[in-house]
């Protein structure tokens, strides 16, 4: 196999790379990736983008973790929950150092606590609830409640969203609507500055002085044994080119492989093609509640009869081998499904609803902003179908073409659309992610404290409340069918289905770990 390559620039340049790779300069055991996306954004606070918080595992730890099984484990830190379910002490295990050489102390992992607390959809729900997180000694936090919180080990422990990531205190003081600019971390990998170059790629070294649990890795939880010395993130956002990179040797993994090119791989005995776990993924539009016309509800519900999830998924992946029709919120097969509201989604859409529902809005013809990423397999199709199919019931797109981390960074803006705002994107969950409604940052209602689109929706905020206090699982089960009913009648989002990309690598990477993402400890890389 060739020594992978350091960098592939988007344009090609492939003299300057065939010039590094003969230079023999990556005599160390180095993984390249080609992941879902480029990474800029590199606080995994202030943003849910998938690759920044893959960036946050890599360098970050957590308190506690999920594993395989859906439970919660310690990971930096033992716990304990008081009889009245009102006291959480965490105890932080020896050997827990950042990469600066600092001690890990309580004073980080309250200060990192609170900060998360201030973005994250759960974490907000706890804060509510929450009388005081304290640092007793060095090393023990005791977090108490003014009440009840019953998923908070959950919520905590949940791999996504945005998870809580500990960070030295100084850094986790960072105001939480602005961007830290230190990224120390604690974890099995840390962050190389000056191999981050947005649209080129990312460096990752092994934390030689990392301290692994006991326990075998299990999702995201257990031991994470770092067995490679380098990890490498690389961009390039023509497929073609990163098929080739895979079957030349030059890289070692796609994250998303496009269907259509998975043919290509055929007969290829170094290269297998496989699902990464159970449940994939849910794709979903997102309208914009501050301005017009999606402050409408009736046009808003107007968008939601336009679209039909079978035309979209089919040209997400191109084979219905990897889609379902799926209108729950809380994902099919999951043990909150339910699909009320959703019946035009998956038979096709009733376009002829939408414009009556236009008529009587009054819908003026207002530009609709329909932000388009152009790079990324699991991002590009669709806003394309989904443009077509409002336009076809009355609406006025305005389809503007960007990369992935560019709308990452703008649908962050309040203004107008015509300001350099927006009013619709789509973007992707892992089912694990939205399964409930205090882990579905979907599902904020806080309005301008929420998730990018704002609804202020004090109703939802009050079924997660009873959620809350539900006492078994009937009871929640019932709140969640009133939010699923309650969500697509304010069209919080549109759900347009799930798909389960698969991933593509090398075979001589192996001992991957079948979480919903790729984690770069466990594996192992042949030589």
């Amino acid at each position: 196999m060739q020594n992978p390559l350091p960098f592939l620039p988007r344009s090609g340049l492939f003299a300057s790379v065939l010039t590094l790779i003969a230079s023999g300069a990556l005599a160390e055991t180095t993984v390249s990736a080609v992941m879902h996306s480029d990474l800029r954004v590199l606080d995994p606070v202030i943003t849910t983008a998938h690759i920044t918080r893959d960036h946050g595992y890599m360098i970050y730890d957590v308190l506690i973790a999920e594993d395989a099984d859906g439970e919660i484990q310690p990971q930096m830190a033992e716990f304990e929950v008081s009889d009245d379910g009102l006291t959480y002490t965490f105890t932080l295990r020896d050997g827990l150092q950042f990469h600066d050489g600092a001690p890990v102390t309580g004073a980080d992992v309250v200060a990192s606590l609170e900060r998360w607390g201030q973005r994250d959809t759960g974490g907000q729900t706890i804060m509510d609830v929450t009388a005081s997180i304290e640092a007793t000694d060095e090393r023990t936090v005791v977090w108490t409640l003014n009440e009840p919180f019953g998923p908070l080990l959950a919520t905590v422990g949940k791999p996504s969203g945005v998870p809580p990531f500990i960070m030295p205190q100084r850094i986790a003081e960072t105001p939480a609507d602005q961007a830290i600019q230190e990224h120390i971390g604690s974890g099995p990998f840390k962050f190389v500055p000056d191999e981050f170059q947005p649209g080129v790629g990312v460096s990752y070294l092994r934390n030689d002085d990392y301290v692994p649990r006991d326990e075998p890795a299990s999702n995201y939880a257990g031991g994470k044994v770092v067995n490679v010395d380098k990890v490498r993130w690389i961009t390039m956002s023509d497929s073609m080119t990163a098929v080739n990179a895979l079957q030349s040797g030059d890289i070692d993994l796609i994250e998303s492989m496009p269907v259509d090119l998975i043919p290509l791989l055929e007969g290829d005995d170094a290269v297998v093609v496989e699902k990464r776990a159970e449940f994939g993924f849910q794709t979903m539009g997102r309208l914009n509640f501050k301005h017009p016309p999606f402050d409408n509800q009736q046009i808003r519900q107007a968008a939601l009869m336009a679209m039909s999830q079978e035309p979209i998924l089919a040209a997400l992946t191109a084979s219905p081998e990897f889609y379902d029709l799926c209108g729950a919120i809380f994902g099919c097969g999951t043990r909150y499904e339910d699909a009320t509201g959703t019946e035009t989604l998956t038979a096709g859409g009733d376009p002829e609803t939408a414009k009556k529902l236009l008529e009587e809005a009054g819908y003026d013809g207002t530009p609709v902003v329909l932000m388009q990423p152009t790079d990324g397999p699991t991002l590009r199709a669709q806003p394309v179908v989904a443009a077509q199919q409002l336009r076809a019931a009355g609406f006025n797109v305005d389809m503007q073409p960007m990369d992935w981390q560019t709308l990452v960074t703008r649908r962050a803006s309040m203004d107008a659309p015509a300001n350099g705002g927006w009013n619709v994107f789509f973007t992707n969950w892992q089912i694990a992610e939205i399964a409930n409604p205090i882990s579905n940052v979907m599902l904020n209602g806080r309005g301008d404290q929420g998730w990018f689109g704002w609804p202020e929706d004090p109703e939802i905020e009050s079924l997660k409340q009873e959620f809350i206090a539900a006492t078994t699982p009937e009871e929640q089960k019932a709140v969640t069918d009133r939010i699923q009913a309650h969500a697509m009648e304010f069209v919080t989002y549109i759900p347009l289905g799930e798909y389960n990309f698969p991933q593509a690598r090398r075979t001589a990477l192996d001992e991957m770990l079948p979480t919903a993402s790729p984690v770069f400890w466990n594996l192992t890389k042949a030589e």
